[in-house]
């Protein structure tokens, strides 16, 4: 891990070579504020040239804009050349970059507070920007005017939310303000980019409020318009007085103890099924809002890149979060199949920050612990008594009705029905009998084309797709 004292050790021999050189940016921001840095950036004098001479093991991070990475025992260290850029002409990158003195480089910074320079030779901090009255006031102001270094770098609005939050600070007024005019301009950058910063706010110190401050600046709508559609959206009171759908998703993230990223977002897009779903009829009501809320979710995590494994991890959790409600009166084969899922620890989370951020009963919450506890005193249970092969060897033909059967013995196992192989042989042959009846009614009733019409009429066997014969019109 970086320290401070090998950041100080690149700084000394820079120095020791003639070049000026200062640790730079958030690493002086949080030793000013009493908090232990990330990393440490190094500005200096020294061209890309010059540091790579100094050093026997670099890394071109980005040679053309002065940016080498120091290889050390402890970390990586990026030491990058004062430079002062050219016009931002695609809200990302300078059209040019020209190196420059100190003062010059801090003054195409973002941020006040990340404007300072530190000297750990002499211990002094210099500050050209204000950063200092900005961290005494615990505001964040833009270096400059904020449009202009909004317009640079988009992403920044994003930034100023993610860094509120995270130092409880406030944005100056200033550029509040033109965060709120320039909050479209935010899909003009790559969903990657943005994908980073909300990963870092979700699972940041305090998520409930850079929601609200998103929300407040219109940034939520231009990145998360299916949270943003939250906002008003009514609940049930005796399920949840905290209030409206993005009240209630605020306290929940709230409510997460150090998450990981798809718990996070997890919880973040949990409700977002809620607006489309909302039905006022005897009481307010969200039939299948986990079911929408999934396949909505989806599609959020794949705009914003995530890689498959974790869009599938999130998309589980939304789909399966109301999935508690029901679990005392399961059979205990069920509930085994569900705690045995490898995503079960997050969702059993989610569950709890859920009841945190509503009606506070956590009797669901404590009855799964208690029945993880028993689970834990058990001996692991045994391979399965039979495999599909031994299923096939029945008559069954290979397909999805093989693994039918198989769930059908291994709940019967794990409920205590059967015991032994033989036991499972004989229900297996039951069960796929039962299963090659049914094929043979189904083919039997499956109606055959007119011949005089050469229609084709409608599937009369599964009732799929009736949904006045369901009541659901």
């Amino acid at each position: 891990m970086a320290s401070v004292q090998t950041a100080a050790e690149i700084v000394k021999r820079l120095q020791g070579a003639g070049f000026e050189t200062y640790l730079a940016g958030g690493c002086v921001r949080d030793r000013l504020l009493g908090r232990a840095p990330a990393d440490y950036d190094i500005a200096t004098a020294a061209t890309p040239g010059e540091v790579r001479a100094l050093f026997p093991r670099t890394v071109e991070v980005g040679a053309a804009f002065g940016v080498i990475r120091v290889l050390a025992d402890d970390g990586e260290y990026e030491v990058a050349t004062f430079r002062t850029e050219g016009p931002y002409i695609d809200g990302r990158h300078p059209a040019s970059v020209r190196f420059a003195t100190a003062k010059e480089d801090v003054a195409r910074r973002d941020f006040t507070i990340n404007g300072l320079l530190y000297d750990p030779e002499t211990g002094r901090v210099i500050d050209d920007v204000g950063g200092r009255e900005d961290l005494a006031a615990r505001r964040i102001r833009t270096i400059g005017d904020p449009e202009t270094r909004f317009a640079e770098d988009h992403l920044r609005m994003l930034r100023a939310v993610r860094l509120a939050a995270e130092l409880g600070f406030d944005i100056d007024p200033d550029a509040a303000a033109a965060v709120r005019r320039l909050a479209r301009r935010l899909a003009e950058v790559s969903p990657e980019r943005i994908r980073d910063e909300i990963v870092r706010i979700v699972t940041g110190p305090d998520p409930g409020r850079a929601l609200g401050l998103l929300e407040d600046t219109g940034l939520l709508n231009a990145v998360l318009p299916e949270v943003a559609a939250e906002v008003g959206v009514p609940q049930p009171e005796e399920f949840h007085p905290e209030g409206d759908v993005f009240t209630h998703t605020r306290l929940a993230l709230g409510a997460l103890r150090a998450p990981s990223a798809t718990l996070a977002m997890a919880t973040l897009l949990h409700d977002i099924g809620k607006p489309p779903t909302l039905i006022r009829a005897d009481r307010i009501r969200f039939s299948h809002h986990d079911e929408v809320g999934a396949a909505m979710a989806r599609v959020v995590m794949e705009r914003l890149r995530f890689p498959r494994r974790e869009t599938d991890r999130v998309v589980f959790l939304v789909g399966r979060h109301m999935v508690f409600k029901d679990i005392r009166q399961m059979r205990g084969a069920k509930v085994r199949r569900l705690m045995a899922e490898e995503a079960f620890p997050e969702l059993l989370e989610l569950h709890r920050a859920d009841s945190a951020a509503s009606h506070k009963d956590f009797s669901i919450y404590e009855w799964v612990r208690a029945f993880l506890d028993r689970l834990a005193g058990e001996p692991p249970l045994p391979p399965p008594l039979i495999t599909g092969h031994d299923v096939m060897a029945l008559g069954l033909a290979p397909g999805p009705r093989v693994g039918q059967v198989l769930r059908g013995v291994e709940n019967a196992r794990l409920d205590g029905e059967i015991r032994t192989r033989d036991e499972a042989l004989e229900l297996a042959r039951r069960l796929a009998g039962a299963q090659r009846e049914a094929s043979v009614g189904r083919a039997s009733r499956t109606p055959t084309r007119h011949p005089r019409r050469g229609g084709t009429p409608r599937p009369q066997g599964d009732g799929r797709g009736n949904a006045a014969a369901e009541g659901e019109v």
